[in-house]
């Protein structure tokens, strides 16, 4: 039988992750061979991944990089079954790691068919699935290029990446402030301007609908009714349907009996309301038309217009669970 020493159990270890003692049993089967050890551990991965291959990866860690240049950013989410094992330092190293390659690549089937330490990715998540005894699985991969890219990461269950037309002052204040947006509000799209006109058409009907029915039941009850609103997106509110909302503040003013001299001191809260109630959509799913988390008196686009010349060029989100 083939002496196995501590110093090559404890360099299998490190070189995998593995216990002692499965460090140890993977040696004398591969007697004393390093390779072959690596792959008795790879083929106990390969079984452990088969038992658990129906499981669902709901937890994990939500981990990005960034270049030295800030010009490329990825973000990966390395899902795990429990959050035990996706809080657990050596997880979120390896995460980290996997991060550290994935921005190399274009693609995440690219990244999974990487080298990884003389083995693909693929094969390093089920090797790491036999030592962790969990399924391990990249369930998200998004790059961003840009000519300023920034990151925001949540507790390592969310992250954001942020790309900028360009570095102005303070461009790494302004990309993390807008990173960490995407990350806690959720935006779908960067402007209205990206939506489908049949996407506003449906999502229109669909919440108009929604108020209608809390109004029967609110008015059932004596409270007050909800606004329903004509619109919901700046793509509806055209010139036409601007100038007819003016028209009816300007009536509103008049029946109201408020002296036509002082109009122009409240037409523009009226319209100012107007379009805040008709673009619930826009507030909801665009990036740019948010209020802005950190001062909700100005949206997204006037807190980036405030440091100059630059614009949002895109951004990704990654999240645990998703």
């Amino acid at each position: 039988m083939v002496k196995i020493t501590a110093a090559e159990v404890n360099k299998l270890r490190q070189a995998t992750g593995a216990g002692m003692m499965d460090c140890k049993k993977a040696l004398v089967e591969a007697e004393g061979n390093f390779d072959k050890a690596i792959e008795v551990l790879r083929k106990k991965g390969q079984k452990v991944a088969e038992k658990r291959a129906d499981r669902e990866n709901s937890e994990g860690a939500a981990v990005s990089k960034i270049n030295n240049d800030n010009t490329v950013g990825v973000a990966i989410v390395l899902g795990c079954e429990t959050d035990f094992v996706g809080k657990n330092d050596n997880f979120v190293a390896l995460a980290n790691d996997l991060a550290e390659k994935a921005i190399n690549f274009n693609s995440k089937e690219d990244f999974l068919s990487s080298d990884f330490g003389g083995m693909t990715v693929a094969e390093k998540l089920i090797e790491q699935t036999g030592v962790i005894g969990e399924k391990l699985e990249i369930t998200a991969f998004e790059k961003l290029e840009a000519p300023f890219v920034g990151t925001y990461v949540h507790i390592n269950k969310i992250a954001a990446l942020v790309g900028l037309s360009s570095k102005v002052d303070n461009a790494e204040t302004l990309v993390k402030d807008v990173s960490m947006q995407v990350a806690s509000m959720g935006a779908t799209t960067l402007s209205y301007k990206d939506f489908d006109p049949a996407f506003i058409a449906s999502e229109t009907e669909a919440r108009i609908a929604v108020i209608e029915k809390d109004n029967i039941e609110l008015g059932r009850l004596g409270k007050t009714l909800k606004n329903v609103p004509q619109y919901i997106s700046m793509a509806q509110l055209t010139p036409e349907v601007l100038a007819q909302a003016e028209e009816s503040a300007k009536a509103e003013l008049k029946a109201e009996g408020k002296p036509e001299q002082i109009w122009d001191k409240i037409l523009p809260g009226k319209m100012e309301r107007f379009i805040s109630d008709n673009t619930t959509l826009d507030q909801e799913k665009c990036l740019l038309d948010q209020k802005f988390i950190k001062d909700e008196k100005q949206n997204v686009a006037e807190y980036v217009k405030s440091f100059g010349d630059v614009e949002v060029t895109g951004f990704k989100r990654v999240s645990v669970g998703e």
